[in-house]
């Protein structure tokens, strides 16, 4: 048994949660389900980061207290849960939780210790929806290469944190492989952005700026620290880190796997500012970074202020969490930003859903109930077959797959049941062998046996393997072919039919 500590990155409250950070949240919950589901300890993790500018700004446009807003946003982020099925065991929020501001401080006195911590005048261009310095050469035509938006001339004093002092250290960890972050396009971009020699960067800003929001640097009431540093901080202050508590030891000293999911516009934070931030700390870095692309709707990348089709409880609502889910993981690549459309949406959940595995797990049922009055034959199923093969290698590819956080590869473990299963009734035809059995021929019926008993298997199968992917339709299927007082349920359909 391993001890796994998952995490999602968490996400500003300016606006509504939108369907990129759904993706983030239901990928990390497969790895959860799929990790306890083989019996590791496991631990997952997300929240919000409410200690952000934009946050202030965006309570000031609407009329309304920052705490109040703060508070209003992180309850729908926190509220996902229920829509999309998630099974997170903590929830953090940076701006009330008492474990983040005693964590964040403990970081921040330690990375002082080292020596890494300085003050000195800052002159630079500032993207506020970043929360980051760009230096001119990283923006495109002055514009954030992220928001697109004219990025600020801004010049204090700051406090600054020692980056280039770890530029050797990051890069033999990351090369390593102690530092894994996958897919390997990423892992190479951040070392190509290592080779090109880190900068210190600043740390802190004035509170003045800060309108007063977000946690003070210790011993310099006129600072507050920047959210960056404050945001990543909250994968050890949730254990406890500023108490040094139980949890900090157990689930970051002493987990066989820390790992962070992340999208991609984030990684510089995550594979360089922050395990910079653990060594000069002397704490274990992550080992793993597991970096999903970007999510577009209706060819647009998805803002905050987006809405409408961007709106995950809004298309549950809509098309139940199933349908959701299973498109996240069936149609997002590892590599590659991905378009979404309430139309592609349908097509595969009618196609997948509705027309795959409901199609099957009915067809066998009432074929039990047909020709066995849905008592599941005692026989041997058919070792030999293809659906009796793809059953069996089907743990073993789910892990390979998720370990590589390939969450397609592992669709396509369930989805090959569901292939293979369809194939072996159209080759065994156990209608006919049911005709045959009724015109005497035993031998038709004890292969007719054989043939529901393979299939049964396979269907229980395949709601095992959905147990990480898709919660509720796993349990469905799972109910529907289990046998109580002997009998299978009544056939009924499991998924709908949706329209555009």
């Amino acid at each position: 048994m391993a001890r796994i500590y998952l995490t999602t990155t968490i996400p500003y409250v300016n606006a509504p949660p939108h369907l990129g950070f759904a993706l983030e949240a239901v990928q990390a919950d497969v790895l959860a389900r799929h990790h306890r589901q083989r019996g590791d300890e496991v631990r997952l993790l997300t929240g919000t980061d409410d200690n952000s500018l934009k946050n202030v700004l965006a309570a000031q446009a609407a009329g309304v207290g920052v705490r109040e807003w703060v508070d209003r946003r992180a309850d729908a982020i926190e509220a996902l849960r229920g829509p999309l099925a998630l099974s997170y065991d903590d929830f953090i929020r940076t701006s009330s939780d008492k474990r983040h501001a005693a964590g964040v401080e403990r970081l921040w006195r330690a990375c002082a210790a080292a020596g890494d911590l300085y003050r000195a005048r800052y002159e630079g261009l500032y993207c506020v929806g970043c929360e980051s310095y760009y230096a001119p050469e990283e923006l495109t035509g002055g514009r954030c290469p992220e928001h697109g938006t004219v990025a600020e001339h801004l010049s204090e004093d700051n406090w600054f944190f020692r980056l280039s002092r770890y530029q050797a250290p990051l890069r033999e960890a990351i090369a390593s492989g102690r530092l894994r972050i996958e897919p390997a396009q990423r892992r190479n971009e951040v070392l190509a952005l290592i080779d090109g020699g880190l900068r210190d960067f600043s740390v802190s800003r004035s509170r003045a700026r800060a309108r007063g929001w977000g946690i003070g640097v210790p011993d310099d009431p006129d600072q507050v620290i920047y959210v960056w540093f404050d945001a990543l901080g909250n994968y050890v202050t949730s254990l406890d880190y500023g108490t040094d508590g139980p949890a900090w030891r157990h689930w970051w000293e002493g987990s066989d796997r820390r790992v962070h999911l992340l999208g991609k516009g984030v990684v510089r934070f995550h594979a360089v500012y922050w395990p910079a931030m653990l060594l000069s700390a002397g704490l274990p870095l992550p080992t793993d970074l597991l970096v999903h692309d970007y999510l577009t709707v209706d060819g647009r990348k998805i803002s905050k202020s987006s809405g409408g089709g961007a709106d995950p409880v809004a298309l549950v609502d809509r098309f139940g969490t199933d349908a959701v889910r299973w498109w996240l993981l069936r149609e997002v690549p590892r590599v590659g930003d991905t378009d979404f459309t309430v139309a592609r949406l349908v097509e595969r959940a009618n196609a997948d859903l509705a027309g795959g595995f409901g199609n099957l797990v009915n067809r066998v049922v009432t074929m039990v109930h047909r020709y066995r009055d849905g008592r599941v034959p005692a026989g041997p199923v058919d070792a030999g077959a293809d659906v009796t093969r793809a059953r069996q290698a089907a743990a073993g590819a789910a892990d390979r797959a998720l370990a590589d956080a390939d969450f397609r590869a592992a669709c396509a473990v369930v989805w090959r049941l569901v292939e293979t299963a369809n194939r072996y009734v159209e080759r065994t035809r156990p209608w006919e062998l049911a005709r045959a059995e009724r015109g005497g021929d035993s031998a038709a019926g004890r292969r007719l046996d054989t043939a529901l008993s393979t299939l049964v298997a396979a269907c229980r199968e395949l709601g095992e393997r959905l147990r990480p992917l898709l919660p509720g339709a796993a349990a469905a299927i799972t109910a529907q072919c289990t046998a109580t007082g002997g009998r299978l349920p009544d056939p009924r359909p499991l998924f709908p039919r949706h329209q555009v």
